[in-house]
């Protein structure tokens, strides 16, 4: 949804392929998947790419695609940022499933009893069953709204509780069960929502100082954000967003104070870091942010496909989390494998709709020789 690639070349590159990749800042050893991804960008009008690929555990390789913007005056690198979309949920659920290891949340208790600055309205769909952290997590709360649009960079930014309550100036309807909780698996950026306001209810930080302190700091995501807006000089080091028709965002990007929903700036070695620290995590090798007990719960299925913050594929030693992403003129995917030590994150900074990011996923799987493959 990421050493034998690990040294150094170039080689001899055809100049059409050399023009489109741009900057190849990373010393790897190029090969077939800087091939394959050439020609999907020509095919597809892909203007900048970025990708990490995990292997034993490590990261083997990270390379920039293209460039920042369609005036090709910078090169994409492995350090531009690029908004996550909703590959920011499982970083946010890490964080809250740190705290629920240190007694400040609960999984299984019905989420109004710590939430204090908002809570979710009571109706016929909550009378016996409530809305608890691991159903948000694994998005069989009953929660509505799927997804966030953001806001354009000049427009008005809603708070929190105007989102949950689809006040002036959201632009989203109000957050809601309209179904009984733990009756059925339906996605819902509206329910990370829920679970942002209660973190910043149960810490008293602002998310992005408390995701700072608590997963992307521990992990190693030195690169990475979940400011909204964001500073004046990490801004200078984004892509810009575009459209499936091409069209550019305006703006650059939109702002999404939807932070654990949407919200998060990053890059693919960073989120291939995210993914290791799973995987150690879950080895027992380290457990930076929370035990490997609580990591088995995270990769344990809780619904089709759902674990708690990820999606889950296979089973056994071919078990595989992942989540991908797509915000206004970006999309990210990020897969891994929980055993096999294996992955391959992906982002662009495009909307594209040609299943790109997996064909150059299985492209990956085919160059590293992954039988299991991602």
């Amino acid at each position: 949804m990421h050493a034998k690639h690990a040294t150094e070349r170039p080689a001899f590159w055809p100049l059409m392929a050399l023009c489109l990749l741009g900057c190849l800042t990373a010393q790897v050893r190029a090969d077939k998947v800087d091939e394959f991804v050439a020609a999907q960008m020509r095919e597809h009008n892909l203007v900048g790419l970025s990708l990490a690929v995990i292997e034993d555990g490590k990261i083997v390789k990270a390379q920039g695609y293209g460039f920042t913007d369609k005036s090709r005056g910078k090169p994409v690198t492995p350090l531009t940022l690029f908004q996550a979309g909703s590959v920011s949920k499982p970083v946010a659920a890490l964080g809250a499933l740190r705290l629920v290891e240190q007694g400040k949340l609960s999984l299984d208790e019905d989420v109004n009893q710590r939430l204090r600055t908002w809570k979710v309205p009571e109706n016929e769909f909550t009378q016996d069953a409530k809305v608890t952290l691991r159903l948000i997590l694994c998005h069989s709360a009953g929660l509505t709204v799927h997804g966030f649009p953001g806001y354009g960079v000049r427009a008005p930014v809603p708070t929190l509780v105007e989102i949950l309550d689809g006040g002036k100036p959201a632009n989203t309807p109000p957050i809601r069960v309209d179904i009984v909780p733990g009756t059925k698996v339906r996605y819902s950026g509206g329910g990370y929502t829920v679970m942002q306001q209660l973190m910043l209810d149960v810490t008293g930080l602002p998310f992005p100082v408390l995701l700072r302190e608590s997963v992307l700091q521990p992990l190693g995501m030195a690169h990475s954000t979940f400011e909204q807006p964001l500073r004046p000089e990490l801004a200078a080091n984004t892509a810009s967003g575009y459209y499936a028709n091409g069209a550019p965002v305006k703006g650059r990007w939109h702002v999404y104070p939807e932070m654990a929903a949407a919200g998060l700036w990053s890059t693919p070695s960073d989120l291939a870091r995210f993914a290791i620290g799973i995987q150690d995590s879950l080895a027992g090798r380290t457990n930076r942010v929370i035990s490997a007990e609580m990591t088995r719960e995270m990769l344990r299925v809780q619904g089709p496909g759902d674990g708690l913050g990820v999606f889950i594929t296979g089973s056994g030693k071919n078990r595989q989390f992942s989540h991908n992403g797509r915000d206004e003129g970006f999309d990210t995917l990020m897969k891994a494998g929980a055993e096999t030590r294996q992955g391959a994150v992906i982002m662009i900074n495009a909307n594209d709709d040609s299943q790109t990011l997996n064909k150059i996923t299985e492209a990956i799987t085919r160059e590293y020789h992954w039988p299991a493959g991602l």
